[in-house]
């Protein structure tokens, strides 16, 4: 007896990658509406011309590039109704060059080769590696501060503080708990929060965070996790910035600059 598979159906292959779509488009803005919104306009763009859905590259490849399609007709615009830290944030976005922070985002966060994102981007693969190497030291040489570790796992915990400490970040403390952190946040505001989802004690880094943020008001924040599908199912408000276990050196250090640029983590009280 003969089997024969059937290709899955299109919209069963972007719902596969549209919650890693929705994280890089909230990274690379800076918020959940304004990320969902372009995220919104890729689908509507495929489903009136599925043409532009480029079946000789790989489903996540193709969704990407219709999505920077769209991303550099709109311009890429920097928002100039923010203010406080936000504004700040965006007045240093408006000095980046050019596709430096897409680049890096696509390679560390969204772990695409450089040939990936040369088609994503249409452009070619140096030019990719080039734009890596300037975005790295564009945003790291742009922002430092102050950055709370909420890890139990004290290897983690300890690979965490040096990615940060060689960044040229201070570490406020590391908490191991819901009421250390919120402890520790006390005793020295941090500028940034970097979160386990979930801590020693089985309490929630999701609970820390949102308690930190009603004592504080709103700091980007980082979370890390396992299973980062599990944060982005569009059913409730979620976080900008999202790192998946097991993570890489350069994840972190991308997120971290990423996420000092932004005052991203206001869903969180929604």
């Amino acid at each position: 007896m003969t089997t024969t598979t059937t290709a899955p159906d299109l919209a069963t292959v972007i719902g596969h990658e549209l919650p890693y779509l929705r994280r890089y488009a909230r990274a690379l803005t800076g918020s959940q509406d304004s990320g969902d919104t372009y995220a919104a306009a890729t689908l509507e763009a495929i489903l009136e011309d599925r043409s532009v859905f480029d079946t000789d590259s790989s489903p996540r490849t193709a969704l990407f590039r219709v999505f920077h399609l769209i991303w550099q007709s709109s311009g890429a615009p920097v928002s100039g109704d923010e203010s406080g830290l936000a504004a700040a944030a965006q007045a240093h976005l408006a000095k980046l060059t050019p596709n430096t922070r897409e680049a890096l985002l696509l390679n560390t966060i969204e772990d695409f080769s450089t040939t990936e994102i040369a088609d994503i981007m249409q452009t070619d693969v140096d030019e990719v590696e080039h734009l890596v190497k300037i975005a790295r030291q564009e945003m790291e040489d742009s922002i430092s501060g102050r950055i709370l570790v909420i890890e139990d796992e004290a290897i983690i915990a300890m690979d965490l503080q040096s990615i940060v400490s060689d960044m040229g970040h201070a570490i406020t403390g590391v908490a191991r708990t819901r009421d250390d952190a919120v402890r520790l946040a006390q005793q020295e505001k941090p500028d940034l929060v970097l979160a386990d989802i979930q801590l020693a004690d089985n309490s929630s880094g999701i609970d820390a965070v949102r308690d930190i943020l009603e004592a504080h008001g709103n700091l980007p924040v980082i979370f890390i996790t396992a299973f980062p599908e599990r944060l982005l199912t569009g059913e409730r408000p979620e976080p900008a910035f999202l790192i998946s276990k097991p993570y890489g050196e350069e994840q972190v250090r991308s997120a971290v600059s990423q996420a000092m640029f932004f005052s991203s983590t206001g869903p969180l009280h929604g």
